[in-house]
């Protein structure tokens, strides 16, 4: 579901990055560790299926440089040990479907009347801190107007603001009258889209070529309708197969994946068709497109959270009533659809579409792949953590406490095997090496 929660009306990409990190100018920097230390914990789950019984972390800088079972690991003379009695150690979680600069009861699309993506930046930095604190250290941001995405992973890279590791997408790519344009108003209104509308091959290449040019990580392209958006059905295919064939080639050339946002249908099998990295949502994935998904090796990234809160939460949080109708139709089949998906084979990630008030909160959304999908607690971890590393291209950084690696560790109170919940409220996040957020204090 493409976001709706910052302005529409164009700015300056630099002006924001400028903005943010005036913002940030007050804090503190983040991520600057440079000692050696060591974590100690009950038990280790790697990231990878493998469980470690009272294992130990050693961590130099920002990278970890010993992991394994307590006894078998040397710890220098004089390092600083954390214990962690009655925790598990975890590599950090990764959100691969994130809208940082989103903010809850926004007023819909009359926010987006008034707001520029100055408003944005702000809700980004409030909302990378909770997402950070929240033990997801690595987010795939899924569309931002302005670049706003990309001043916030600059900020926080530059540790001015704390945030996690953000993969920015810059605006997402959708066609005339799509999901991701404003539509039901007035013919006589000039207005632009929630990401950058685009048609014909032609038009989609350069859109690729700018948000690359302007600093994205990958490209997020709008392939079916949506829940958010008026006058389209959640199955309909809203670019054709030499657009989509055109943004899939055009950030191959540029070295990027695309990520599909897509519900249903011949929208959703013509992206996967394609070459896309990602299906986004997946609500109502046939028999055909699992088929091909498992063929190319394409993840599934469900964003199970959203739409369970859009029908069971959307009345009262103001949610548009055509909006409520369409979660309504198609929620049982979901589950049911995203299910079989999982169960027979296909490749998933981790994703929330956090907006609104679900930053902070992504870590519930474990607890929705054990109840939905049927996974089991271990394979709910290796989805948001190793799998969503894979999908990123990042596996060699993250998604694993492995030597060499980036020394991104989230703890929790007591056993996330027995207790899936326990993800939800982190005792303890380290991210590069850095005590970011500890419970404790």
């Amino acid at each position: 579901m493409t976001h709706f929660k910052p302005s529409i009306f164009p700015f300056q990409g630099p002006l924001v990055c400028l903005f943010v990190m005036l913002i940030g100018s007050t804090s503190i920097l983040f991520g600057q560790n440079k000692e050696t230390f060591a974590v100690k914990a009950d038990r280790i789950i790697t990231g990878n299926g493998q469980l470690i019984n009272t294992g130990t972390i050693i961590i130099q800088g920002e990278r970890i440089t010993a992991a394994g079972k307590t006894g078998e690991i040397k710890i220098p003379t004089g390092t600083k040990i954390i214990e962690l009695k009655g925790h598990t150690l975890m590599p950090g979680f990764i959100d691969a479907h994130t809208h940082l600069a989103s903010i809850d009861n926004d007023g819909g699309d009359l926010a987006a009347l008034k707001e520029t993506p100055a408003h944005g930046a702000i809700y980004g930095t409030v909302n990378a801190k909770k997402t950070l604190e929240a033990g997801f250290t690595t987010v795939r941001e899924a569309g931002s107007l302005g670049y706003v995405d990309v001043a916030l992973r600059d900020a926080i890279n530059r540790g001015l603001i704390p945030g996690p590791r953000i993969h920015a997408s810059g605006p997402a790519l959708g066609t005339t009258g799509g999901h991701a344009d404003v539509n039901g108003w007035s013919p006589f209104l000039d207005l632009p889209g929630t990401g950058a509308i685009v048609d014909g091959a032609d038009g989609v290449r350069k859109q690729v070529r700018l948000n690359a040019k302007f600093g994205a990580d990958q490209i997020k392209i709008v392939a079916t309708g949506g829940i958010l958006s008026v006058g389209d059905a959640v199955g309909a295919p809203q670019m054709t197969v030499e657009e989509l064939q055109a943004a899939v080639t055009e950030a191959a050339r540029l070295g990027r994946k695309v990520m599909a946002h897509a519900h249903a249908g011949a929208g959703l099998l013509q992206a996967v068709e394609a070459g896309v990295a990602s299906i986004d949502h997946g609500s109502l994935v046939d028999d055909e497109a699992i088929e091909a998904m498992k063929k190319r090796g394409t993840y599934l990234v469900p964003t199970l959270i959203i739409l369970e809160e859009i029908v069971r939460d959307g009345e009262k949080k103001g949610v548009p009533i055509y909006a409520l109708e369409k979660a309504r139709k198609i929620a049982a089949e979901r589950r049911i659809r995203l299910k079989k998906a999982f169960q027979e084979g296909v490749l998933f990630a981790l994703g929330t579409d956090a907006t609104s008030d679900i930053h902070g909160r992504n870590g519930e959304e474990f607890q929705y792949m054990v109840e939905i999908l049927g996974a089991t607690p271990m394979q709910a971890i290796t989805i948001g953590t190793m799998n969503a590393a894979k999908l990123l291209g990042a596996d060699h950084d993250i998604g694993s406490l492995e030597v060499g690696k980036l020394a991104d560790l989230v703890a929790v109170e007591g056993n996330p095997l027995e207790n899936i919940r326990l993800l939800e409220k982190p005792a303890m996040v380290i991210k590069g090496g850095s005590v970011v957020f500890n419970r404790q204090k």
